[in-house]
Order: structure tokens, then sequence, then C-alpha cells
């Protein structure tokens, strides 16, 4: 039996993002190609005064469909959903994948195998996932915009810390949270993370988490600046 640090050193989390209503198409096209399940979820998307397609999300609800493969398959189905999709074209989708450091559970990957290469040039990004209360979202895109961002997605969520809760007749009531995933150059992250970190006063108790990962690869990103009307 493999050890199972072994086998997880090439297993991906890849992260589809489309216009809603796309995802379960998504989805579909990905079992066609080797994966045997995934997860949607529905988020909001922003780009900063619409100037640039940095994260090919605009005010409007999107999918985020997220699927656990190996590095093989993942290959196999990032080329089709990229193609099928035309994702070399702005506003149809974004897709990145972060390395799994540990899996359980999944049946799905059973060896460690060799990763293919691809074709489009691999770019130096990371993720920068905010978690808030409800409301303060929109405060964490506005701040990071300040320091660089050019957009990112909202997702709904909900709380359960044990200091987050409140009592109504004795019912405890979970209060919604948002989460901001944010897409950044390498070489701005620390920029926008602080931003974040002082204006958001995420060192307060309650106010916020912050985390950032690594991205393998990413594609369908237009950086290109358009012309004002």
């Amino acid at each position: 039996m493999n050890h199972p640090n072994n086998q997880t050193s090439t297993f991906e989390l890849i992260y589809i993002i489309v216009n809603f209503g796309l995802g379960s198409k998504v989805l579909k096209l990905a079992k066609k190609n080797g994966i045997k399940g995934g997860t949607v979820v529905i988020g909001k998307g922003t780009v900063k005064h619409d100037l640039l397609n940095f994260f090919s999300l605009y005010d409007k609800r999107k999918e985020i469909v997220m699927i656990g493969s190996d590095s093989v398959t993942a290959n196999i189905v990032i080329d089709k959903v990229y193609k099928h999709f035309k994702m070399n074209k702005p506003n149809h989708g974004i897709i990145f994948t972060i390395k799994m450091n540990q899996v359980v559970g999944s049946s799905q990957y059973q060896k460690p195998v060799k990763p293919i290469k691809r074709s489009e040039k691999n770019m130096e990004y990371q993720v920068i996932v905010t978690i808030v209360n409800r409301g303060s979202a929109q405060d964490v895109i506005e701040v990071a915009n300040e320091a660089g961002s050019r957009g990112g997605t909202i997702i709904k969520a909900r709380g359960s810390g044990t200091h987050e809760t409140s009592k109504i007749f004795n019912m405890e009531i979970e209060p919604e949270k948002e989460m901001v995933m944010i897409l950044s150059r390498k070489d701005i992250t620390d920029k926008i993370v602080e931003n974040i970190r002082v204006k958001l006063e995420l060192d307060k108790p309650g106010k916020g988490i912050l985390f950032i990962q690594d991205v393998h690869q990413a594609y369908g990103i237009y950086e290109e600046k358009t012309k004002e009307a």
C-alpha cells in the first residue's frame, strides 16, 4: 500500500467559476471525463469599476464548481471544460487549482501518478479567503481593491463558533457569514492582506478570519485594460 503522503502529492482541488446555471453542465462534462462527483455553490461576482476582467466576474450570480481529482484526470477535465465553455474569451469563466496536502475518504484517487504538462503558462497567483460577518463582504472587496485587487467572489456561509451564537427563546441562532475569495498575484498579496487585516480589524475577536492558498494553475484570467466609455 502506498503511503498517504505520497498519494496526495498529486491530488488537486479544481475550482471552476462560471455564470449562474452552468455549474451542473460543467459537472456533467467533468463526469464524462473521469470525475466521480463535485460540489456546486452559489456566489456573487464583483469586478472593480468593470475596467479589468481580472476575475472574469461581474455583479451577478456565479456558480463555483469544486472538484477533487488526481493531476492526470484534472488535466483532462480542465482541457475539456476550458475548450467547451470557451474560457479563452473574456467573461466565459475561470479555472484554478490548488494542490491538496491530505485527502481522506476518497475512493477516486488510488495511486500516485506523474502529472502531465498543460499548454497554458502557469502564473503566480494566490487565493485570499476572508470569512466575515454578514454585511462586511463588500467592505472586504473595497479595501482589497484599494490595495490593487481587481475583483472577487462573495459566498454566503454560516458560522458556528462558540462565541458567535445568540439565544432567542432558548434557541441558539447561528449568525450568517460571508466568505470572500480573491484571486491575487503573489506580488500584491501581502498588500491586499494587510489592508483587509487593518481596515476590517481582523485582529479583534469575532471580526473575521483570513487565510491564503497557493494556486497551482490558473486559466481564463484577463488583465487587459479596456478603454473608459
